[in-house]
């Protein structure tokens, strides 16, 4: 069974670092891209970062440049997000999507649009 889960969510305070894992099962992340999504409550979802696992190309939006990291861990088939500097404005259910599509701004616009083909998500609460 193709399969993604998210893990490694909770509750840190501001300034706090947490590290999301996404769990691949039924594929490899060969030759995709992953990406780490979130939505806050109320609000659209929103491409965070993405990864490429060829070519080790990354992409961060603006608001987690510098304090977000991607990597990926091939012997456990498993993506990870590395947060520090936490803000409450990163409160939101985070999800990782792996496509075969160039790591880019674009793909997190086009992929964040889709309704469907989403795991359950972690949830990160940031607050004091």
């Amino acid at each position: 069974q193709v399969q993604l889960v998210e893990s490694g969510g909770g509750l840190v305070q501001p300034g706090g670092s947490l590290r999301l894992s996404c769990a691949a099962s039924g594929f490899t992340f060969d030759y995709r891209t992953i990406g780490w999504f979130r939505q806050a409550p109320g609000k659209e979802r929103e491409g965070v970062s993405c990864f490429s696992s060829s070519t080790g190309s990354t992409y961060y939006t603006d608001s987690v440049k510098g304090r977000f990291t991607m990597f990926e861990d091939k012997a456990k088939n498993t993506a990870y997000l590395q947060m520090t500097s936490l803000k409450p404005e990163d409160t939101a259910v985070y999800y990782c999507a792996a496509d075969p599509h160039t790591c880019s701004n674009y793909y997190l616009q086009v992929r964040s649009s889709k309704s469907d083909s989403w795991g359950q998500g972690t949830q990160v609460t940031v607050s004091s």
